[in-house]
Order: C-alpha cells, then structure tokens, then sequence
C-alpha cells in the first residue's frame, strides 16, 4: 500500500469508494474510465481493509488484556 493510500482516513476511503461505486452502477462512462474506476475502487477497497484490519487488531488486543486481567483476580 502505498503512503497516499494509508493516509486516507477509514471515513475518507469509505465515502470515495461509495462515490465509485455510484459512478459505475450509473453507467455512461467509456471503458477507459470505467476501467480506471474499477481500478480506484479496488485501491480504496484496500486501504478500508488496511483499517480494519487495524482496527480489529486493536480490539483483539484490547480483550486479550482484560481477559489476562480478570484471570489474574
């Protein structure tokens, strides 16, 4: 991923990605420019993930502390 892509916020990459989709589900464009939006859908599809992925890292952490905490009371 590249350091454009991780500076997307999860808000901004989600709200471009639904902004794609509307685009391609309207029809109209050239192959070209559908092909491009595919691909930039594909990027912001990724870099959601990235997020997350993250974010459910985060959580799993988060839980795996309290549980190691309550086993110790």
């Amino acid at each position: 991923m590249t350091e454009a892509e991780t500076a997307l916020g999860y808000e901004q990459a989600r709200d471009e990605l639904i902004e794609v989709v509307r685009k391609l589900e309207a029809g109209g464009t050239s192959l070209e420019d559908s092909l491009a939006l595919w691909e930039r859908g594909e990027e912001l599809a990724k870099v959601c993930r990235h997020w997350l992925e993250g974010a459910r890292a985060r959580l799993d952490s988060a839980l795996a502390a309290r549980d190691a905490a309550d086993g110790e009371e």
